[in-house]
């Protein structure tokens, strides 16, 4: 739901900022007062192509901000919205809402931002595909497409969507495996000249056999080794100041005490002393000697481990070149040479072009084209009964629009199996029973358009319950009777979506729950535009000058009273 919507400097409106609220709103105001400039920022915050010419004459740039809330949708649009944000690095604000912005310089260039991000408008694109519908008289060409005639078939039974995914399954299985095997058969000699590369390259890896960072570890021993000497000579001269020359194994031909014994005879020294100061000294020269013979043992064993074989540095340089070897055709450490050998297996059994393997691929190809004929036809027989009862449902509201002998029909014919399944999905139109249904772009004016994609929403509102749709003058060409009607089915479609509409049709706008009014100001100087929300009074105001410019007028005024009172007890009786 769009809770909020802020617009500055786009075509005649300066600055406008609107609260909106679920229900119906309506949008009215003399013709050119920006009504529509509305639905242009919300085109622009959809994603739609920015166009430099709608930034206000004077301005820098035009900026459009809105504020959608996911409470109320259902859980597979609110977990789609979650994801897409999830990716963008978006988080909701504190109220829980997803905050959009999209600016336009008059240069040209757009920016578009998402939970004060930047993104590409093909995110916003993305989020609002699942938050925001806009019905426009350019829009109504999208019912005219299959894709879009296919999509609200399948909209309108929501089981078709599990059964759809099982079909596409099996279809990408069928095409996976028919892909494979054409490439097998086709390119069955390349494919075996690419085994006996992969083959030799395993080969050569496994007779080298490296291990997991066994690079790093040969550089380390290698450097040992070289620095052996010094490394021996360190040590021993140091266990031979703590234990004494004799005991690190060379000839004690001299005076000096070692000098864990020196400690031991302080620490024995201070022990006999009766001042308790000495004592504790001599008890901290105790565990100065403990330590010293930690270390006298750490360095003993680090002596036992130097390596003492004069051929052991040569046998780990031939390992190192044999490492090197793998490392300069395969990749720049042991790491990677062992995940490039990983892939080769993977690669080297999926392309065995062996008659034997040939065959079970075949056999595959059989059982995935059985399995997706069979998922494809069940698909059909679910969308045939779903036609059925969208033709019923669409026919019954039509007749309440003022087209009471109209008949819509859906059509399912077979085609070439595809992603979407084996159909394709037509949608008809007959002006009386008699007539033979044709399709919607030679049987159907505007008006009748519009009343058919009202139609087809009223009775497809119940799948995807808390959508924001727009609905910018859809009801042109239409009056009397039949605008009533439209009134009444769009407070019907509020009541579980938020519906926005731009109308002059004072019929319609009497239904509303939220009464906006665009108003527009002349000047020798600019034209400019502002939206405020009427009151009661204000609102008999606008529907008296919307039905005959007669605001001034008391029987304008009271026909107008009347005509609100009167719509308004319908849309409390449709609520309860």
């Amino acid at each position: 739901m769009l809770t909020e919507i802020s617009i500055t400097n786009l075509g005649v409106i300066p600055a406008a900022s609107l609260e909106l609220s679920r229900g119906l709103t309506v949008l009215t105001g003399e013709t050119g007062a920006g009504k529509t400039m509305v639905v242009t920022g919300l085109r622009l915050l959809s994603g739609g192509r920015a166009d430099a010419s709608r930034v206000r004459s004077g301005a820098a740039e035009a900026v459009v901000e809105g504020a959608f809330s996911i409470d109320g949708l259902h859980e597979q649009a609110t977990s789609a919205i979650n994801e897409i944000a999830d990716n963008a690095g978006v988080a909701a604000d504190e109220n829980g809402e997803y905050v959009a912005t999209r600016s336009v310089k008059a240069s040209g260039r757009s920016r578009a931002h998402l939970g004060g991000r930047t993104v590409p408008a093909a995110t916003l694109s993305e989020v609002a595909g699942h938050l925001l519908t806009i019905h426009g008289q350019n829009d109504q060409l999208r019912l005219m497409s299959a894709d879009q005639q296919l999509a609200a078939l399948d909209r309108y039974d929501p089981a078709i969507a599990e059964l759809l995914a099982h079909y596409r399954q099996a279809y990408t299985q069928w095409r996976s495996a028919s892909k494979q095997l054409r490439e097998r058969t086709e390119k069955r000699l390349q494919l075996a000249q690419e085994a006996d590369q992969l083959r030799f390259a395993i080969d050569e890896i496994d007779a080298v056999a490296p291990k997991e960072g066994e690079d790093d570890e040969l550089i380390a021993t290698i450097n040992r080794l070289q620095d052996v000497d010094a490394l021996h000579e360190a040590s021993q001269t140091a266990l031979g100041a703590i234990d004494g020359a004799e005991a690190a194994g060379g000839f004690d031909g001299g005076d000096e005490a070692a000098a864990l014994v020196l400690v031991g005879q302080a620490a024995a020294a201070l022990d006999a002393a009766s001042d308790h100061t000495l004592r504790e000294l001599g008890s901290r020269l105790r565990a100065i000697a403990a330590d010293l013979a930690d270390v006298s043992a750490d360095l003993g064993g680090y002596l036992a481990g130097l390596p003492n074989d004069p051929a052991e540095l040569d046998r780990l340089l031939q390992r190192q070149h044999e490492l090197k070897g793998l490392t300069r055709k395969y990749a720049q450490d042991i790491g990677g040479v062992l995940a490039w050998k990983n892939k080769a297996v993977k690669r080297l059994n999926s392309i065995d072009t062996s008659d034997e393997a040939i065959e079970a691929l075949r056999s595959s190809v059989e059982r995935f084209e059985l399995e997706t004929k069979q998922h494809a036809q069940t698909l059909s027989q679910a969308r045939e009964a779903a036609a059925a009862k969208l033709s019923t449902a669409v026919t019954e509201e039509l007749h309440g629009l003022a087209m009471p002998h109209a008949q819509l029909s859906v059509s399912v014919t077979q085609s070439a199996y595809t992603s979407d399944g084996a159909d394709v999905i037509e949608i008809l139109l007959a002006p009386n029973e008699a007539s033979e249904p044709k399709p919607l772009a030679s049987s159907a004016s505007g008006g009748e358009l519009s009343r058919v994609m009202l139609a087809l929403e009223v009775v497809l509102s119940g799948s995807s319950p808390g959508t924001t749709m727009v609905f910018d003058e859809v009801d042109a060409g239409v009056g009397g009777r039949a605008a009533v009607e439209i009134g009444r089915r769009l407070a019907r479609l509020a009541l579980q979506n938020q519906v926005i509409v731009v109308t002059h049709l004072p019929q319609v706008a009497a239904y509303a729950d939220t009464h906006l009014h665009v108003s527009k100001q002349v000047s020798t100087q600019e034209v400019s535009s502002g939206v405020e929300s009427l009151g009661a009074e204000e609102r008999v105001d606008e529907l008296a000058r919307m039905m005959a410019g007669l605001e001034d007028s008391d029987t304008g005024r009271a026909h107008a009273s009347e005509l609100l009172a009167t719509a308004q007890r319908e849309v409390e009786k449709l609520r309860s």
